[in-house]
């Protein structure tokens, strides 16, 4: 029989090289990121900033560039918007583009200065409330209580118009009236807080209570605290408005929206511009500043903890 061929060997492998691992890296983003990705996501509070910062650089840049000042008078009497003047003129001739920029200075530096002052007065208030409880929260928000039960605008009027006239004193005002708002939301957030480890590990350490409130409490009540604030200016802007309306807030010579607004009323139907555009600069104010506290409160939610790529 013939031999049958001896099998062929199949070469010897030699050694397998082991693929690559991939390294898989995840980027650390600090807080600051995070909120700022979140702001940017809310497309309407992102717009809206922008067309509160273009209002805030046409009242202060442009009012200083503009040819004409706010109380100065033009021999152009009861004209319509022109060229030359882009919101039209009053009844003696001033220009009514130099009067709302000036109007909207006042009533933004009030607003702001009400923001400010009753964030800061309401914070602290409502934090020492929350974090002593007992007696001391007893009486502390009993007191904030009683200027919440205050009919807001009858008390405005009636101290404005005592004590009023100046833009800096209306702001104290309303400030001394919407600081209680602020404070129910800072002790509602400290008493969430305040049985937290952190705080019981600072209180360890020996930390005083005044430390403890200012370092450690009330930096994290602050998204909740300024949200509340950006609402602020927009209320603060439209209580502004109804007091200049009902001749109690900001006294001529100076102006502000409320007041180009009340004296325009009268000449709503022979003289329209006068009444509209002041009426459509506390719109845009209002509802730039609603949206924009929006998108800070979706931004600083701390139960949202994704973010979309």
């Amino acid at each position: 029989m013939p031999e049958s061929p001896a099998p062929v060997s199949a070469p010897a492998a030699g050694p397998t090289t082991p693929a690559p691992e991939r390294e898989f890296t995840v980027a650390e983003r600090s807080q600051l990121q995070l909120v700022l990705r979140r702001f940017l996501q809310h497309r309407l509070a992102v717009i809206s900033l922008g067309v509160f910062f273009a209002l805030v650089l046409l009242a202060y840049v442009g009012g200083a560039l503009w040819k004409y000042d706010y109380g100065q008078i033009t021999p152009d009497e009861s004209q319509p918007p022109s060229l030359d003047h882009p919101f039209g003129t009053d009844a003696v001739g001033k220009d009514q583009f130099a009067q709302v920029l000036r109007g909207t200075q006042i009533s933004l530096q009030i607003a702001l200065l009400v923001a400010l002052f009753s964030t800061l007065v309401g914070t602290v208030w409502g934090a020492v409330a929350g974090y002593f409880g007992g007696i001391v929260d007893t009486i502390m928000m009993r007191i904030a209580d009683l200027i919440l039960t205050l009919p807001l605008l009858a008390v405005a009027a009636m101290l404005a118009h005592n004590f009023g006239g100046s833009w800096w004193l209306i702001s104290l005002v309303i400030a001394g009236l919407y600081w209680a708002y602020v404070s129910r939301v800072s002790r509602g957030v400290v008493l969430s807080l305040r049985e937290k480890e952190f705080i019981e590990a600072a209180k360890a350490l020996g930390a005083s209570d005044a430390r403890i409130i200012l370092r450690h409490l009330v930096p994290n009540a602050l998204g909740a605290i300024i949200v509340n604030a950006t609402i602020l200016i927009a209320v603060a802007i439209l209580l502004e408005t109804a007091l200049s309306y009902l001749g109690f807030g900001v006294r001529p010579p100076d102006t502000s929206l409320g007041i180009l607004v009340s004296e325009a009323q009268t000449a709503l139907t022979t003289r329209p511009w006068l009444f509209y555009f002041p009426g459509l600069f506390i719109i845009l104010i209002a509802l730039t500043i609603n949206f924009i506290g929006d998108g800070l409160r979706d931004a600083l939610d701390p139960q949202q903890t994704k973010v979309r790529a």
